[in-house]
């Protein structure tokens, strides 16, 4: 099911809502009613099973520390969080139906969850049309915005373009594009040729699997024959783990065949292994290594609570700050209803672990730091580059000429 086309996506999502309404869990506005007696109950949904969970159980975590961190300094308007965990299982219309679920019978006052936009293109007409707020945590290919959801991860001026920019400082011109085969990657790489066109690069190769695939002999000769100066890989999930281990076997390192992830964080690093990715690009908003005594809490408080071997990760931290940003939204409305929360939100700042970061009030997304890192033989990932300050999300690209037409 996770193969599946766009178009098969979108009537799968619009059948599981029929199905639903049919069933009587009819979508209607006024949001949810989560507040009752001493306790708000929030959404948590995750793929806690299938090929995305390697990296998704650890965003979970982080939701459900955040969530308890709250609750030990008094809860919010002075009442407990109860989260409601649901698994998306990897399969997104499986988090249509969550999210609904979550929404109309559960009444949740929010959710946080996803990770592909796969999913988060499934769940985005669940929360329009119910008019219910989702909090997603992820980076993403950008050109989307919506009143009901706030993308705390980076959007494409905030990671994707600085990445590129990257590359091109350090004279990496024949780029070969590698992704898997769902809406993320392919947008992410109509920018990626949009942006190599007018900056005097060049794409060699373009190459997607689907979601899961562990077989990548032929795409990988397809690589090393090419020659690319760098690989832009846009692949999700475990199949980095044959990707990169396939790679390394080919007899390509960091250094004759640099690769530029997207999707690969901490915990992506121990799942593929550190001596298949050492030396490897990546760019994110956050590390484990990034610096500040923000951060130094956030690591102890994760290990002492899932084990001193745990790491923490960008979309890991993105997901914890969701639940930050949403509670101070709330505690700054005075209420859970949620045209006050989306009114009280734009503006909110708060020093988070990966440092200032602030909600755009215009298109729910938030002022982020972009950094480059480079993978350690210890797993950890250093920063090699950072903006410097916060960048304003720009998730149309409109700030940038060679993107016009993109949207």
């Amino acid at each position: 099911m996770l193969r599946k086309s766009l178009p098969v996506l979108a009537s799968m999502a619009a059948a599981t809502l029929l199905s639903l309404a049919a069933c009587g869990e009819s979508e209607s506005s006024g949001g949810t009613a989560a507040a009752s007696g001493n306790t708000i109950k929030v959404g948590v949904l995750h793929s806690l099973s299938g090929t995305m969970a390697i990296s998704e159980v650890t965003v979970k975590n982080s939701e459900l520390m955040a969530i308890d961190e709250i609750n030990a300094a008094g809860g919010v308007l002075g009442k407990r969080l109860q989260p409601v965990v649901e698994d998306g299982a990897s399969d997104w219309p499986t988090f249509a139906e969550k999210a609904q679920k979550l929404i109309r019978k559960d009444r949740v006052a929010t959710v946080f969850g996803g990770w592909t936009s796969a999913s988060r293109k499934a769940m985005l007409p669940v929360f329009e049309r119910n008019k219910a707020l989702l909090w997603y945590p992820v980076q993403y290919e950008g050109l989307e915005s919506s009143p009901y959801i706030y993308y705390t991860g980076a959007t494409t001026n905030q990671q994707i373009v600085p990445a590129l920019d990257y590359l091109k400082e350090k004279g990496k011109k024949k780029i070969f594009l590698v992704g898997s085969d769902y809406v993320f990657p392919r947008t992410a790489n109509k920018e990626i040729k949009a942006y190599a066109k007018a900056n005097g690069m060049t794409i060699i190769g373009e190459e997607y699997t689907p979601l899961g695939a562990t077989e990548y002999s032929t795409l990988v000769n397809k690589v090393m024959q090419a020659k690319p100066d760098a690989v832009f890989n846009t692949l999700n999930g475990d199949s980095n783990v044959a990707f990169f281990k396939q790679l390394k076997s080919a007899g390509a390192t960091a250094s004759s065949l640099p690769v530029m992830s997207v999707s690969i964080a901490e915990e992506e690093v121990k799942g593929i292994g550190v001596d298949n990715i050492a030396g490897q690009l990546v760019a994110w908003n956050y590390y484990m290594t990034t610096p500040g005594k923000t951060n130094e809490a956030f690591v102890k408080a994760f290990k002492a609570k899932y084990g001193a071997d745990k790491v923490t990760s960008d979309p890991m931290e993105a997901g914890y700050n969701a639940v930050k940003l949403w509670a101070a939204a709330v505690q700054k409305a005075g209420t859970t209803e949620v045209e006050a929360v989306k009114k009280a939100a734009g503006g909110i700042s708060l020093d988070l672990p990966e440092g200032k970061v602030t909600i755009d009030g215009a298109n729910h997304h938030m002022y982020k730091t972009a950094r480059i890192g480079v993978i350690q033989p210890d797993g950890t990932i250093k920063e090699a580059w950072d903006s410097g300050k916060p960048i304003a999300p720009d998730p149309y690209l409109k700030s940038y000429p060679w993107a016009a037409g993109l949207s």
